[in-house]
């Protein structure tokens, strides 16, 4: 049996999360396995608490700050990580009794932090008798702050993109980052197909629908059991990556033969996307600075039966020297990016995200697109791409690259990328409120040949 309640397990992942800088999903896979017995339910249970109180950690905050009268910065972590997890239930969940969510609150917190459970008490049952009295920022007096509040998200990110995008965009860009992601999984074509893929995860009791823009992608929902669980995982037959990420690949748009090099390849989704465009035929070489990551890469090329790829353990920011000099006919740079286009999945990057970190992100991506650039082929395609929708991160970075290096040529995505994610720049973006994915950004670079031209 479970010796500790799905909410205290919640509360010890958000610690975690905030005291040591980790990510929620391996600790949640952590947990969730060593607890195996735990049912269904109640996993459910912990992840909805532990994403949900992420998502909406900036809302949950303002209240608390209203209905504390101490110092809300010097609270414990633990009591500020019950508090949030009980207003989170409270606010935005339907079939747990308040009595309920508040005893169980109180209970964890004399497990945790026994002279807390007083104030826990007060001030969970305090906002259940004024939860109709706790005042918003409005909307039309201070458009940032009500964004930043009701939906969550640090403001100077909500300002940041009010400059980008606008109010009322940027509100529903914040509200879609604050919705639960489909689980996206890429069909691996080495293998089976995705009509065939879509019957057996069918078969398991999915509900399965095709990806709106990626031809290998497949969204799964209300299953009884894990997807990693299922055969269909375990077989290779599906590798689990969002639909933005799925079309970067595509945007790469490898030749079967090709001679390819995939930069900060991480743990392998794209690497091995492109193995199975290019029907296990030619050669890619995966670099990637962990070795960790480069780990991960090899268990999945096995695992996906792809035969062309060899790794690297590099740091992209070094030059290689001669060796590489115009050997590879595509080149694709995953970037390493401050990740904001993937709050969907990854809420606590809100929390640990500071204004500067685009600009030092900035100049890290120019080092690696500047030493990518002399490997490449005459005539050859060089992709330059990210998970965040920052300008200095993005379309910034490519103009100080062509701007120095006239032979290379901007120019629009392959006919693979749906025209609706191609601006008017020949850049491919998505976006969570628009596209329903997480936020990518890519482009496509030519050197030494004729091609279209950026528009001013």
């Amino acid at each position: 049996m479970m010796t500790k309640t799905p909410r205290h397990m919640a509360v010890e992942i958000l610690n975690r999360v905030e005291e040591e800088g980790a990510y929620a999903e391996p600790l949640l896979d952590a947990s969730l396995s060593c607890a195996r017995e735990t049912k269904l339910q109640d996993r459910r249970l912990i992840t909805q608490i532990v994403y949900g109180t992420l998502r909406m950690r900036g809302h949950l905050d303002w209240i608390i700050e209203h209905l504390y009268r101490g110092k809300f910065d010097s609270m414990d972590v633990s009591i500020k990580n019950i508090l949030r997890t009980g207003l989170y239930q409270l606010l935005f969940t339907e079939r747990i009794p308040d009595f309920a969510i508040v005893d169980e609150a109180v209970e964890i917190t004399k497990k945790m932090h026994r002279r807390g459970s007083g104030l826990v008490n007060a001030i969970l049952r305090n906002f259940i008798r004024k939860k109709d009295q706790i005042a918003y920022p409005e909307i039309g007096r201070d458009p940032a702050l009500n964004i930043s509040i009701v939906h969550s998200h640090p403001l100077w990110m909500v300002k940041k993109w009010i400059e980008m995008l606008g109010v009322e965009e940027t509100a529903a860009l914040c509200k879609a980052n604050n919705q639960v992601p489909p689980a996206t999984v890429r069909v691996n074509t080495l293998k089976t197909t995705r009509d065939g893929t879509k019957e057996e995860l069918s078969r398991h009791g999915f509900e399965v629908k095709e990806t709106a823009f990626s031809p290998d992608g497949l969204i799964i929902s209300n299953p009884a059991m894990s997807a990693r669980e299922t055969d269909c995982y375990a077989s290779g037959r599906i590798q689990f990556q969002d639909e933005a990420s799925q079309l970067i690949a595509r945007l790469v748009s490898p030749k079967p033969g090709e001679n390819v090099l995939d930069i900060c390849a991480g743990m392998g989704g794209k690497t091995t996307h492109l193995a199975a465009i290019m029907e296990n035929r030619g050669s890619i070489l995966a670099i990637d600075i962990s070795e960790k990551k480069i780990d991960a890469l090899c268990k999945n090329l096995s695992r996906l039966d792809v035969a062309i790829v060899d790794t690297q353990e590099g740091d992209a920011r070094e030059k290689a020297g001669k060796a590489f000099a115009e050997s590879f006919d595509r080149i694709l740079i995953d970037a390493p990016c401050t990740g904001l286009g993937t709050l969907r999945r990854n809420p606590e990057i809100k929390w640990r995200s500071f204004p500067e970190d685009a600009a030092k992100c900035s100049v890290m991506q120019k080092a690696i697109l500047e030493n990518a650039a002399p490997y490449i082929k005459r005539g050859g395609s060089l992709i330059y791409s990210t998970c965040t929708i920052t300008g200095e991160e993005n379309e910034e970075v490519i103009e100080d690259f062509t701007n120095r290096h006239p032979d290379f040529i901007c120019i629009r995505p392959p006919d693979t990328i749906n025209s609706s994610l191609v601006d008017d720049h020949g850049y491919f973006r998505s976006y969570p409120h628009r596209h329903g994915t997480d936020g990518f950004f890519g482009a496509v670079l030519v050197k030494g040949m004729e091609g279209e031209k950026q528009n001013d």
